[in-house]
C-alpha cells in the first residue's frame, strides 16, 4: 500500500458499492469497509481491504469516508447518533455520500458535519453496475471546490465523467434528473420493443438500426440485451427507480417545475412495484408494457 494515498473507510457493499470499493483497492488505496452482510465484508478483505465490525470501528482512523446505501433514511442511520460516522469520524475527515438521496439529506448533512469539523460532498453516480465494475461512472458531485479538488484524484478511480455542479445538495439534483431521463428513456424503449414485436419486425435488428440514429441512447446500449431475453436480473432495481422518481418528483414540485412525463413514468414505476416486479431490473418497465398491450407476463 502507498502511504500517501489518504485512508479509506467504505459504508455500503452492495451492487454498486463492492465492485466500487475493490476499484480503490486496485488503485491502491487502504480500504477499511463495514456493511451489515458479512459475506460482502469478507468479499472486501477478499479483494486485500479490511473488514469491520462496526462504523465507528471502520470511520476512526478513516481520512476519507465513503457512503452508497439506499436511500435518505439509512444516509441517516449511519451518519447520526452514538455508533455513527460524525460522532465517530476525526476531525478534518472528508465524508463523500455516494448514495442517492433528498437534495435536503445532503444539505443537512453538510450542516451538521461542518459542526464536527467534518467536510461532506455529496456525490451520487449514474452507470449502474456496469458502470461501476467498470469504472466508468459519471459522478455528480455538490459541495465545496476545495473539497471537490482533494477527492478528484480518489473519484478518478472509481468513475470518468466527474463533475462538481454547485453546492451542496446540487449532486442530487442532478441525479434527479438524471433518474427522470433514464426512465422516461427506458420507457420509451420498452413502448417501442411492444409496437416492433407485434407488428412481426425482427426486434434485434430493429434495435440495432435504432441504436445507430438519432433515437439511439447509453439506455439502449446497455439495456437492449434485456429487452431481447427478457433478462430483467437487477442492475437497478424498480425499488430504487421507484424512490428516485419520488425524489425527482417532489424537488420538481419545491422548486416549481412541471414534469408533465415524468409524472406518468413514474406511476408506472410505482405500478409495476405494485405488481410484485420491484425486485426486477428497470428494464422491466417493458413488463408493464406487455400488460397494458393484453400480453400475458
Amino acid at each position: 500500500m502507498s502511504n500517501n494515498l489518504p485512508k479509506v473507510a467504505w459504508i455500503g457493499l452492495g451492487i454498486m458499492g463492492s465492485p466500487m470499493s475493490e476499484n480503490l483497492i486496485k488503485a491502491g488505496y487502504d480500504v477499511t469497509g463495514y456493511t451489515l452482510e458479512q459475506d460482502k465484508v469478507d468479499r472486501l478483505v477478499a479483494a486485500g481491504g479490511t473488514g469491520a465490525s462496526s462504523i465507528a470501528d471502520a470511520v476512526r482512523d478513516a481520512d476519507v469516508v465513503i457512503t452508497m446505501v439506499p436511500a435518505s433514511p439509512q444516509v441517516e442511520a449511519i451518519a447520526y447518533g452514538p455508533e455513527g460516522i460524525l460522532e465517530n469520524a476525526k476531525r478534518g475527515a472528508l465524508l463523500v455520500d455516494m448514495s442517492s438521496i433528498t437534495p435536503q439529506t445532503s444539505v443537512d448533512l453538510a450542516k451538521n458535519a461542518a459542526e464536527k469539523g467534518i467536510r461532506v460532498l455529496d456525490a451520487p453516480v449514474s452507470g449502474g453496475e456496469a458502470g461501476a465494475i467498470e469504472a466508468v461512472l459519471s459522478i455528480m458531485v455538490g459541495g465545496e471546490q476545495a473539497d471537490f479538488d482533494s477527492a478528484k484524484p480518489l473519484l478518478e478511480a472509481l468513475g470518468k465523467t466527474i463533475v462538481l455542479c454547485g453546492p451542496h445538495g446540487s449532486g442530487q439534483t442532478v441525479k434527479a434528473a438524471n433518474q427522470l431521463i433514464v426512465a422516461v428513456n427506458i420507457q420509451a424503449c420498452a413502448e417501442a420493443v411492444v409496437f416492433l414485436e407485434k407488428s412481426g419486425v425482427d426486434l434485434a435488428a430493429a434495435l440495432d438500426v435504432l441504436n445507430g440514429g438519432l433515437a439511439g441512447s447509453t439506455v439502449l446500449t446497455r439495456k437492449k440485451d434485456n429487452f431481447l431475453k427478457r433478462d430483467f436480473a437487477p442492475g437497478f432495481r424498480i425499488d430504487l427507480h421507484h424512490k428516485d422518481m419520488g425524489i425527482v418528483t417532489d424537488a420538481a414540485r419545491n422548486v416549481g417545475a412541471a414534469l408533465p412525463v415524468g409524472g406518468v413514468v413514474a406511476q408506472l414505476v410505482a405500478s409495476l412495484r405494485a405488481q410484485g416486479d420491484g425486485g426486477l431490473d428497470h428494464s422491466a418497465l417493458l413488463r408493464s408494457v406487455e400488460r397494458l398491450s393484453g400480453s400475458q407476463v
